[in-house]
């Protein structure tokens, strides 16, 4: 029998090597949780489309797991949501909650914390291992990935709308980590080993919102 598992989804690369993980190494039924701002129709922080997100998921034949906010959520807020989603699977046998973390305590405590209350248990397919090496491997299993959100602040904008790939990792300066562990870039994944079929896309217009943060969007 498989066993159901919760996916924290991003739709970006490090979401998509830890799916990867969890098929290669378990029997797994596993649904995707993304969160969305409602009044974009866009993944939040990613800036991804809506509909580009339930292309991958229909392509990766997982259920796909919604979670609406607003531009003014608070942390309490979305904390309160995740609680409600959360209670909804443990009381259709879900116990564990997979993420994408790499090597970020506060992170990783914070999600155990919250599942906790809920009595349910994070695992990081991911963690430890080093990002320089995940990267690697990431573009020699064929995953296919554009970088959709730069922090100017620690970035290039410039690098909105490049391709996660060799190339991009021989132009990253050195004090950026390979994956963007730190927030400096975000991704949105289109083809690789576990998807059925590549998700078609044109790249759009780059925007710097809040002064900040440089978004390609993706049509």
């Amino acid at each position: 029998m498989r066993e159901k598992i919760i996916l924290s989804w991003s739709s970006g690369k490090d979401s998509s090597l830890a799916l990867y993980e969890l098929i290669k190494h378990g029997n797994y039924d596993i649904t995707l949780l993304t969160t969305i701002t409602d009044e974009y129709e866009r993944i939040s922080m990613h800036g991804v489309r809506e509909y580009l997100l339930e292309k991958q998921a229909d392509s990766l034949g997982c259920y796909l797991e919604k979670v609406f906010i607003t531009p003014e959520t608070t942390n309490e807020d979305y904390q309160k949501k995740m609680e409600e989603v959360m209670n909804k699977y443990k009381g259709l046998g879900v116990t564990k909650v997979a993420f994408g973390d790499i090597f970020l305590e506060d992170i990783r405590k914070y999600r155990e914390k919250n599942l906790e209350k809920v009595g349910m248990e994070a695992i990081f397919p991911l963690w430890g291992r080093d990002t320089g090496e995940i990267a690697k491997t990431y573009i020699k299993l064929g995953f296919k990935s554009i970088i959709t959100c730069v922090d100017t602040k620690v970035l290039s904008g410039d690098f909105a709308g490049n391709f996660y790939d060799e190339d991009f990792m021989a132009r990253l300066p050195e004090n950026i980590d390979p994956c963007g562990e730190n927030g400096e870039f975000h991704t949105f994944v289109f083809d690789g080993p576990i998807f059925r079929e590549r998700i078609n896309f044109s790249v759009g217009e780059k925007v710097l919102r809040d002064e900040r943060f440089k978004f390609c969007d993706l049509v």
